[in-house]
């Protein structure tokens, strides 16, 4: 079964295109004019370039750091957290911070006429997925692994998919950025998560609850009776940083998810653009099996029909609608050529063909 977030990935694709019903209900209630704007709107976020995600980032960051900060910084150093961390978490989020902007703004691989030849000999067509023929946008041939994107509007290498985060494609030469954008952002909330529980932690010890609770309050010194206590204290005192690091830990959970599919495809050399290209020639091979072999399976029971009608006529009908053997589906094997190990995957992400020696002394065929 292919990993549930390339499920996700369509169905939200998918999703995004059923809007015409929207469309004429804007267009009854408000009139042509409000369904132009919206149209207009949809357009500009889903159909073009567009800043609004990468602000929506930068605001989540920003706004959850300076909310850490303001709320939680006047407890470091603590019992359990040392004042390192104050310019730890500044070096942390301004690494998370550059990893974005190269992201966003390097070239993920765009292919022109110039470079064109070099990309069609550096990536070998496996007539499966990818044969060889002309993108009709861009008019040149479009080497195996690469894709035309509507949203930017060019053919990029080893296309893996167009990421609205970033306002760019995610291709062959920003791969490694990307990974690395995921990689230490799930790092980076796990980091929130854990000092900001240290520092809850640190204030319990340093305001000594459990020992209130147990000797002035007479509370069992068991976890199922204090529980109760601690937490409606930790949600009266330090709501925020609860709160904080239950946000921090789902974020990261999503993260996390989301860093090991993208790492499983960089190890396997594969893409997401390939996944669902993959996904759907095994759909269809399989069908294909699946009319062969009931083809076959009619026609030996036709066979054995005719067969037995020349000896005993009267069995033939008896023969015919009898269980004949079914021949055996041939197995769909998913063949990419494209896998060289995972150590050679890794590196051909790390250090990108094209940014080779070799890579401008191929000349295509």
């Amino acid at each position: 079964m292919p990993p549930p977030v390339s499920h996700s990935h369509r169905l939200f694709s998918f999703s995004l295109s059923e809007d015409c019903l929207c469309r004429r209900l804007v267009q009854a209630a408000c009139g042509t004019g409000a369904r132009d704007l919206v149209l207009g709107v949809e357009q500009y976020c889903c159909d073009r370039p567009n800043p609004i995600l990468q602000v929506f980032y930068v605001a989540i960051i920003g706004g959850t750091y300076f909310i850490i900060v303001q709320s939680s910084f006047k407890y470091i150093p603590g019992y359990y957290v040392s004042v390192l961390h104050r310019y730890l978490s500044i070096v942390v989020v301004s690494i998370g911070a550059i990893l974005f902007v190269l992201t966003s703004f390097s070239d993920p691989g765009t292919i022109t006429s110039e470079n064109v030849s070099q990309y069609v000999s550096a990536y070998p067509f496996d007539n499966i997925i990818y044969v060889e023929k002309e993108c009709s946008t861009c008019k040149i041939t479009r080497p195996a692994r690469a894709k035309h994107c509507r949203i930017c509007d060019r053919c990029v290498a080893r296309f893996d998919h167009h990421c609205g985060w970033m306002n760019n494609c995610i291709g062959e030469k920003n791969t490694r950025y990307f990974v690395a954008f995921l990689v230490w952002h799930f790092l980076l909330c796990l980091y929130g998560a854990i000092i900001l529980g240290f520092i809850v932690a640190g204030e319990l010890k340093d305001k000594k609850v459990v020992y209130i609770l147990t000797v002035y309050y007479g509370i069992d010194n068991s976890f199922s009776a204090l529980f109760p206590h601690v937490a409606q204290w930790l949600l009266a005192v330090h709501n925020t940083q609860i709160l904080l690091v239950v946000f921090l830990g789902i974020i990261a959970l999503l993260l996390g998810g989301f860093c090991a599919y993208h790492v499983h495809l960089c190890l396997s050399n594969t893409t997401t653009n390939e996944t669902f290209k993959w996904q759907d020639y095994i759909f269809w091979m399989k069908k294909e099996n699946a009319v062969k072999a009931s083809a076959y399976t009619l026609k030996a029971s036709i066979n054995a029909a005719s067969s037995e009608a020349q000896k005993s006529p009267q069995s033939k009908w008896k023969t015919f609608f009898s269980r004949s053997k079914t021949r055996a589906e041939e197995p769909v094997v998913k063949n990419n050529i494209y896998d060289v190990g995972w150590i050679r995957n890794l590196c051909e992400v790390m250090v990108p063909l094209s940014e080779r020696s070799s890579f401008s002394c191929k000349k295509s065929e």
